[in-house]
């Protein structure tokens, strides 16, 4: 059968152009020329930014910072702003940092970062050379794998006065394509048991065994995954302090991640598997806590800006997918694209099979030369959907209808929605 990923020195053609125009060709000529002439610093920084985990980003941030002031922005704390005439609009541009524990950049943010480094950087150059009013606000956004780190800078107001906000995903897929795939809606959960310790040989019937409490309620997750539908995902883990083989353990913590295509279904099926973990204290004699945590929601895709992208891709670099991207994984970016117009595409970069994101494989693949030049492929066609929106009312116009569109379906899926949105 043919393998339809893009495997690392496999002769895969790259997928025939579309004919035809795209919007601007004279910024898209800037962008190109921008990003091409930044790669061997861009290549630099991604290598330089050495893995490090989620809120402790400080080298990042300080390499990030010193690149983007070399390159004309103003940066504080790790926002960096350009603004070049009078009035215009506001282009919104994110960059995460965050490694994995023991993997490190397995996810690749290596190359998210460089990537809003290059889109804010090209739509600056093409500002300046062409004499475009606006602002372009690079965003430096920590703590994505498991701390929603985005949702925490809207609530200061760090995305206040953006049009639109942009940014990518490296991920296996199909040679030289970009997907407009969502990704599933996560529910997180911590669950703590408590029981009673006795010594394991003497007189275990005095104890009741937080310890056997967690591995019920994972068995029980586990059986109730034939009855869950396969677009979901129910995981976790679990831990306990001073256990010992002679003691009955008397307390266990476990951290589940719970997971569907809408925020409606995750929050459905989280409620499922809480009475997992209820039955599970209830067989054990334990009792149990369920603590919620951040639930994050699906991508929006804007409609309009999904199509310029489309667009630009189709005609200029390759081929545009609705099927791999992160689609079966989780961003923190949905909660953005919840409150504001956004574009989150996923590009795919060489991978073994089996080394998908969150394996070392693929932090090895998101180390080469041909993942690069995919981050900076759709870095082009990312500065230029951005500098649409900078240069086109009508554009800008049709692109906020269209989140309000995007809100209207998705409350129609969501229960509770001031809890599933930001």
């Amino acid at each position: 059968m043919t393998d339809v990923l893009w495997r690392p020195d496999a002769d895969q053609p790259r997928p025939a152009l579309e004919r035809g125009d795209v919007y601007r060709p004279d910024i898209l000529a800037e962008i190109e020329k921008s990003i091409e002439s930044l790669s061997p610093k861009l290549r630099e920084l991604s290598e330089k930014t050495h893995p490090e985990l989620k809120f402790e980003e400080h080298y990042a941030h300080d390499e990030y910072t010193k690149f983007v002031e070399e390159q004309g922005f103003v940066s504080t704390a790790w926002v960096a702003t350009y603004t070049h005439g009078q009035g215009g609009r506001v282009l919104g541009v994110n960059s995460e940092m965050d490694a994995l524990p023991g993997i490190g950049h397995a996810c690749g943010h290596n190359l998210i970062g460089i990537s809003g480094v290059a889109v804010a950087c090209a739509a600056k150059a093409a500002m300046e050379k062409l004499d475009i009013d606006g602002k372009v606000v690079l965003l430096g956004t920590p703590g994505e794998e498991g701390g929603f780190g985005k949702v925490r800078l809207w609530d200061k107001g760090a995305y206040e006065g953006m049009d639109v906000c942009l940014m990518c995903h490296p991920a296996p897929g199909p040679p030289h394509s970009i997907s407009l795939s969502s990704c599933l809606a996560v529910v997180r959960l911590k669950v703590d048991f408590f029981g009673h310790t006795a010594h394991a040989g003497l007189s275990p019937w005095e104890g009741q065994n937080a310890l056997d409490a967690a591995v019920l309620a994972y068995t029980n997750v586990g059986l109730l995954r034939q009855q869950i539908k396969p677009t979901h995902r129910a995981h976790g883990i679990f831990s306990g302090n001073d256990w010992a083989p002679n003691i009955i353990p008397d307390n266990s913590t476990m951290q589940w991640y719970v997971r569907a295509p809408t925020t409606k279904e995750a929050l459905e099926t989280a409620a499922r598997v809480k009475a997992c973990f209820e039955a599970a204290a209830i067989a054990t004699g334990c009792t149990v806590k369920i603590t919620p945590g951040s639930i994050g929601n699906e991508l929006v895709q804007n409609k309009v800006l999904g199509e310029e992208l489309t667009d630009v891709v189709r005609k200029r670099y390759g081929d545009i997918d609705q099927e791999w991207g992160i689609s079966s994984a989780s961003t923190d970016f949905g909660n953005i694209s919840y409150s504001m117009p956004s574009l989150h595409p996923g590009f795919s970069i060489p991978t073994s099979p089996g080394g998908g994101n969150h394996t070392r494989a693929f932090t090895d693949a998101a180390g080469t030369d041909a993942a690069h030049e995919a981050c900076y492929t759709v870095s082009k066609a990312l500065a230029h959907v951005g500098m649409k929106v900078l240069t086109d009312e009508a554009f800008l116009t049709r692109v906020k209808p269209s989140l309000v569109i995007g809100r209207d379906i998705l409350d129609a899926n969501t229960t509770n929605a001031g809890e599933a949105r930001i």
